[in-house]
């Protein structure tokens, strides 16, 4: 059995993978979820001040807190800026690092250098139009959400400090764990993690996969989804 802690994507908080963990139990896995702070359940965290480093010290903690070693660490989309983060931490606690249709920065690149200089300034008006100029609202659900899961969705996604996705990244340099890039195949035009995935594809230290789904599988492609993390965990 192993330890897989996946962190959510932007806007998102550890509910949204709450079906997934049932079908990781009958593979043989345990499934963590965390939520990182200012959203989901600790939305009433919210600040000016979250910023990335935030992040990575919530799952850096909980990592420490429970220590826990071995584990698979997962980052889906914004999660790949953290789990990166995570891991150059506490490079002894993580054993593989997964990466769902997510960034995968360099040291000093944040999430909004890493999307065209466009997407980025449209973020930034967002935020400053709609977030008081420090939360960023979310992005529109992906066209083929159940129809069923839409209230669940818009319920309890919230928006975001903007700082998170505006700070960027230190990193240590502490040689990365075996790394897997799961990549989603129905991506719309001008999609930003094909890039990464393409470096993931020839890249050394790399498992390259691949998955007929939009951006948010654990919504729309769980039992397919399930089955690659499951590859991933045990090194198939």
């Amino acid at each position: 059995m192993a330890t897989i802690m996946v962190v959510h994507g932007a806007w998102g908080g550890g509910w949204a993978w709450g079906p997934m963990e049932p079908l990781l139990a009958a593979r043989g896995h345990r499934l963590l979820r965390p939520t990182l702070t200012g959203l989901g359940e600790r939305a009433h965290l919210a600040a000016p001040d979250v910023d990335l480093d935030t992040h990575i010290t919530d799952v850096t903690a909980l990592l420490e807190a429970e220590d826990l070693r071995d584990v698979v660490l997962v980052g889906h989309s914004y999660g790949g800026m953290v789990v990166t983060g995570v891991a150059d931490r506490a490079p002894g606690r993580v054993a593989k690092l997964g990466y769902l249709d997510a960034f995968v920065p360099e040291d000093g690149q944040s999430l909004l250098s890493l999307l065209p200089p466009e997407s980025a300034a449209q973020m930034r008006a967002r935020a400053l139009a709609e977030g008081e100029g420090w939360l960023l609202p979310p992005n529109p659900m992906a066209e083929d959400t159940p129809e069923p899961l839409r209230p669940w969705l818009a319920a309890r996604r919230c928006p975001q400090p903007l700082r998170t996705f505006d700070q960027p990244i230190r990193l240590s340099g502490n040689p990365p764990p075996p790394r897997a890039y799961i990549y989603c195949l129905r991506t719309a035009p001008g999609d930003v993690f094909g890039p990464f995935a393409a470096r993931a594809r020839t890249g050394a230290g790399w498992q390259y996969l691949e998955i007929d789904a939009t951006h948010g599988p654990h919504v729309t492609a769980q039992e397919p989804l399930a089955d690659l993390l499951d590859r991933i965990a045990i090194g198939a």
